[in-house]
Order: C-alpha cells, then structure tokens, then sequence
C-alpha cells in the first residue's frame, strides 16, 4: 500500500467487526431506544432498553404501564408529572433522571431522554429517545449522599402531603390541610393560597400564614396580569424567584406584594384530567430562586394536590346529588299537629353518591290523631330509594283510610312483597291521640323507640314486633301485635334509624345507651334537641345515613272536653284485653275521673269478658266523652256481632259466672243495651266532673 506521494504505508490489521454497529454500541454502553406513539398508547423499547430496565423480552407487552413495576414508587408521581407537563407544553424534547428497581429488588439510577414530535397543530404524537444506565455518573459517594437525602427529602414533602390529603372528603378538608402551618411547613413558605376556577374567574378560597390576601381580589379574571392567572391559562408553573420579577411583570400585584417580606413565589396550576380547575400561590420570605429539585418537587406536589382536590368536588357533587334525591321522596312538610311538637331530621351517609332507603312520615289522622312512621329500607343504592319512595306512599295511604296499626303494617309488607322487590324493609308507625295520650304501636323489626319523661329521664320504651316488611308476607306470618302506652305531657317519644345508634367500634346495645345519654343530657325543645343529636352523627363521620323522628305531647294545649277512643279485641287475644283496659285508664285520668278509675275499668272489663266469652267474634270497645248542657258523662260502649242480648241472673252463693252486669249495675249510673243492624252494642256511663283535671 502507497501513499498519494508512491510512498509505501504500513499495513495496519483492524478488528473483525469494525467499525462496531449502533446497536452493539449501544448496548456495551448501557442504552437503548424507545418509540412511543402517543396516540395507540403503544411504547416500543429494544433489547438494551429493555436490559436498562432489567426486563427480558417476554417480560414487556410494548405498553407503558407495564414499565410501572420497575420504578420506585417515590419516584413515579414525580416522572409521570414531568413527561406530561412536557408534551402538553411546547417543548420539543425533555430529559429525566429517576430510579428504577432491579429485579434483585437494588435501586439503579436511570436517565431518559426523549424528543417529540408534533403535527401541524402543535399536539404531542410521538416520542422517540433513549434510556440509560446512569448509575456511573453518580458514583462520588458526598455526591450521591447528597443527592439521595435531598431526593428523601422530597419524597417525603409528597408522601406526606398525599397521605394527608388521602382523608380529605371536601374542598373544606383539602383548603384546612393547605392552611395547616404544620401539614407544608417543611416546604418553608410563609403563605399558602389557593384558587378555583369558577366561570371563567378564579375565586380565592384560602390564604394561608401571611396577610397575602386581597379582598378586592377574591376574583380574578383568568386573562388578568396575576401569575395565578397566568399558570390557570398557561397550564404551567410560574416562578418567581426575585422581588424585581414581582414589580416587574406583575405591576399591579405589586403594591400588595411591596409590603410583605416576600422574595420569592411559585405559582402552580392544578391540572385535573387535562383541564385546570385552580391553582396553588406559595409565598416565600428568604428564598431567592429555585433549583430544578424544588421546582419538581412543587410540581409533583400540585399533582396531588389537583388529584386530591378534584376528588373532593366530585365527591361533594355526588353526595348533594344523594341528598337531594333522597330529600325529594321524603315529606316537603310536617303538618301543623295540635298537642304536639314534631321535630324530623335525615341525614345521607357521608360515603359519596350512596343513597339510603331511611325515611319518616307524619300522617294526620281522623279524629285529631296523627301517625308517625320511621323505616329503613335495605341497601344503599338508588333502587333502596326508589322501594322507599313507594313504600313511605302506600303506607301512608293505608293510615290515612282509618286501618288500625297493626292492618296498615300487614298491608305494607304485603305491598312490598308484590313489588317484585329483593329487598326487605325495618319499620315502627306509632298512631297517637294526644287528647288522652294513648299510643299504639306496632314494628317490624326495626330498633325500639326511646321515651324521654317529663323530668328528663330516659328509657327504652319496649315494642312487640313481627318481621321486616315483605318477609312476613313471604313467610304468611302477617299478625304485628300491638304495644299501647301512654305518652304523658311533657314526655317525648323518639323514632330513628340505626344509623343513628351504629357506628365502628361500637354494638347496637352500647350505642342506645349512648343515644339514651345524650338524650338526658340534650335541650328539652325538640327542634334543638334533634339538631344536637345530628351534630353528634356528622362528629362520627356518618358510615350510615340515619331518618330521626321526636313527638312530644304538650300538656297546656290538649284538648279535654272531649274525644273517642276505639280499639279492637279478638278472640283469645289477651294483648288486645290489655290494650283496651290501658285504653279505658287513659281515657279516665284524661278526661278527669281519676276517682271513678277502679269502677270504670271492672265496669268495661265485665262488659268486653261478656262478649268475648257469650259470642263467637271480636268486640269493638269505644270510650268517648258526652257533653250536655246539664253535665259531662264518660260512656263505654262494646260492640258485637251477636244479637242475642244480655240480661241479668242470679249467680247464687257458690256461682263463679253470672255476676257481670250485676257489677256494672251496681257500679255505672247507668247502663243499657243498643241492637245495631249486624249485632249489638252494651254501654255504661259514669259522670265526669265538671272542672277539668291535670
């Protein structure tokens, strides 16, 4: 071999494969491609890139989120807010060093590098770089120490920061954790603001330390020369890292920034699903600029915040959507009841877009009384509701045609069950006469009501009860037995829920002495007293909504001069003898005979035995109050189905039987027989005083 000159050369001997391909350069130097088309969502990476990431071949299926396992968790928030900040901006390429975990579980430092591609219109379809070990590049141990504890450091800024916001529920919560001086402290700014975009304005929500706020700009346009603004409209942070930045590019801000010890500032947008709902102001006294450690640290951090925050407004969305559902299929009014203070509170379970099927009702009845309903139909969810809705209706309904308790809760279960319905539902309905403050009450299988007396004592007020509504239609077990008692003025009965009762941490039993507790100790006005009892539901968080019904019975405004009482009693049904004779005392110590009490109730005693034992039906027994001119008399009236009428007769020394209307003759002033057209009616009458009785 010769020169251009005729000089000979030397032969040199090169390497079989020389010059080297790209490829193997690549892979002897630790780095490989990627090809990321943005579009298909699809990430092609070669071999090397692959071996970067410690990923065999079979390992990756060319998408993204696959990659995900193989970076450190503090380091994810941080690289995904990087890249998108980057193709959603104008840039045309971005670098990032990050972590990634070995599959022997070691940490490696990586370093990517990508440009991107753009149509016509400027929108981000393609990315194309490489990655690469950069583990050697950090091998000066004071270096790497450094590097890693500020990398703690701000790791642990967002996991804190996150962690907190984790149990924010409201934009309330999320304003008093940015608020809180301890909560981003650590970050070193003095004043922490907060923005929303509300129409086209920002509105300012929150002002942290300092005394940054301005009153005249609680809204601001979103096209106004303010920096929090000018990320709003930008989608990106603005830093500024001096006080002549401030006066100078924000001129009208200025007067209001000049006084304070501010030297620096970061605004930050909050992007949520790639539109801005507000920003975040970070105000700070003895800063002067930003390294590209804190501005991705701020970054990351306004991520979260924006995850956090759009959360919250979702989640109050849903929840004032919930409520309003389930408060338009509750009553829109309580009627006016005369002897009576009413008080109804519902409450929705604080757990977002789940309804409740929890509901009251108050009926006005004939005759003065008036019904009182509370329920709980299984589930939380919209068809709960919708059975609730048309449960509350029927029921209601058959109160108000005049059916006794125990006839309007059958029908009720059987109306469920025909509904087609998989669903089951608990209620108490009560159906009170406040002029003789009789109340009969019947239940399927909800909790018993609670009785506060007139001195402020209070107690569990005990309740038969049957099945849930539609079980005992399915299971033909429809009888709800009747528990009457007698609500004095003064004494207050309470109906709820249990969501009122049943919370974690605590059984149903421990939770009705607690009620029964705060219920002794609460205002005596019903109004304020079941406005204490939700403030103590919301205290608790809410996991169940909760329907709560208080009737107390007013001793200066009941009527009585008069009033009729009527209850039923079958054969062989000793619960509803005893429920007649508790009818007749109340009628009595009502209406002002308390020294006639004994003969009155032996007197209606003998005449509903005679009827149920001299008959082969039931007996209607009916106390009612005759006003003349001349006197008051108490009449009681029991009604059957036999014609055959009673008459007097010996019972002789030894009889055992015979002695009935001896008794009522001897004890009533007078007493006398009715034929009605499909049996008979037996009275007696006692005269009343005629001043009225406390």
């Amino acid at each position: 071999m010769v020169d251009r000159d005729g000089a000979p050369q030397p032969v040199i001997s090169v390497p079989d494969g020389w010059p080297a391909h790209p490829d193997l350069s690549l892979a002897l130097n630790r780095m490989g491609t990627f090809d990321w088309d943005l579009d298909s969502g699809l990430m092609h990476m070669d071999q090397s890139a692959l071996g970067v990431f410690d990923l065999h071949r079979d390992e990756y299926d060319d998408r993204p989120g696959t990659l995900a396992a193989r970076v450190c968790r503090a380091e994810a928030s941080r690289l995904d807010t990087l890249v998108s900040q980057a193709f959603k901006g104008d840039r045309s390429h971005y670098g990032v060093y990050f972590r990634i975990q070995r599959r022997d579980g070691s940490p490696r430092w990586t370093h990517a590098q990508g440009r991107i591609h753009r149509d016509a219109e400027g929108r981000a379809r393609r990315i194309i770089g490489v990655v690469r070990d950069a583990e050697e590049e950090l091998t000066d141990a004071t270096e790497r120490l450094e590097l890693d504890e500020e990398r703690r450091r701000q790791t642990g800024v967002v996991e804190r920061t996150t962690a907190i916001l984790a149990h924010a529920r409201t934009v309330n919560d999320v304003i008093d954790v940015l608020k809180d001086a301890q909560a981003l402290g650590h970050l070193g700014a003095v004043s922490v603001m907060l923005g929303l975009v509300e129409g086209g304005r920002i509105h300012m929500v929150a002002e942290g330390q300092s005394d940054a706020y301005v009153p005249e700009f609680r809204y601001t346009r979103i096209d106004a020369q303010f920096p929090m603004s000018e990320s709003v409209r930008t989608m990106r942070p603005v830093f500024i890292s001096t006080r002549e930045e401030f006066k100078h590019d924000y001129p009208v801000l200025w007067p209001h920034i000049e006084p304070l010890d501010v030297t620096s500032a970061a605004y930050l947008p909050l992007i949520a699903q790639a539109r801005p709902i507000g920003a975040i102001g970070l105000l700070y006294s003895d800063k002067d600029g930003f390294t590209p450690e804190e501005r991705n640290l701020l970054v990351a951090l306004s991520s979260s915040i924006a995850q956090s925050l759009q959360r919250a407004m979702l989640f109050e969305q849903e929840h004032d959507l919930a409520e309003g559902l389930q408060q338009a299929m509750l009553p829109r009014r309580i009627p006016a009841t005369p002897g009576a203070q009413i008080a109804v509170r519902y409450r929705s379970a604080r757990m977002g877009r789940d309804i409740g099927g929890d509901w009251y009702d108050v009926i006005p009845l004939p005759g003065g009384k008036v019904g009182v309903v509370i329920g709980d139909v299984q589930g939380h969810d919209t068809h709960a509701a919708a059975v609730m809705g048309q449960l509350r209706i029927v029921l209601r309904a058959y109160a108000a045609e005049g059916h006794t308790p125990a006839t309007v809760m059958a029908r009720a279960s059987t109306f469920l069950h025909e509904l087609d319905t998989d669903r089951f539902a608990t209620c108490v309905y009560a159906e009170a006469d406040l002029a003789t403050g009789v109340v009969q009450l019947v239940r399927a299988g909800h909790i018993d009501p609670l009785l506060r007396l007139a001195d402020g004592d209070c107690r569990r007020l005990p309740v038969a009860g049957g099945l849930p509504l539609r079980l005992s239609a399915e299971f033909g077990r429809l009888e709800y037995p009747v528990t009457t008692v007698e609500l004095a003025p003064g004494e207050t009965m309470l109906m709820c829920t249990d969501g009122l009762v049943e919370y974690p941490g605590t059984d149903l039993d421990d939770g009705v002495r607690e009620l029964t507790g705060l219920i002794m100790d609460g205002p005596q006005d019903v109004q304020q007293l079941a406005d204490r009892l939700c403030e103590v539901y919301d205290e608790r968080g809410g996991g169940d909504d909760m329907a709560l019904l208080l009737l107390r019975r007013r001793g200066s405004e009941t009527p009585r001069t008069a009033g009729r009482l009527q209850q039923y009693v079958a054969q062989s049904d000793p619960d509803g003898l005893f429920a007649a004779r508790h009818m007749i005392l109340a009628a009595v110590r009502s209406w002002g005979a308390h020294g006639q009490a004994e003969e009155i109730e032996l007197a209606a005693d003998e005449l509903i035995t005679n009827a149920l034992l001299h008959t082969d039906g039931g007996a209607v027994v009916t106390a009612r109050v005759l006003t003349t001119e001349r006197d008051r008399r108490l009449r009681v009236e029991v009604e059957d189905t036999s014609s055959a009428l009673p008459r007097m007769r010996d019972a002789g020394d030894d009889g055992v039987s015979g002695r009935g209307l001896v008794l009522v003759d001897r004890l009533a002033e007078t007493w006398g027989v009715e034929s009605r057209g499909s049996g008979k009616s037996v009275w007696c009458e006692f005269p009343l005083p005629d001043g009225e009785s406390d």
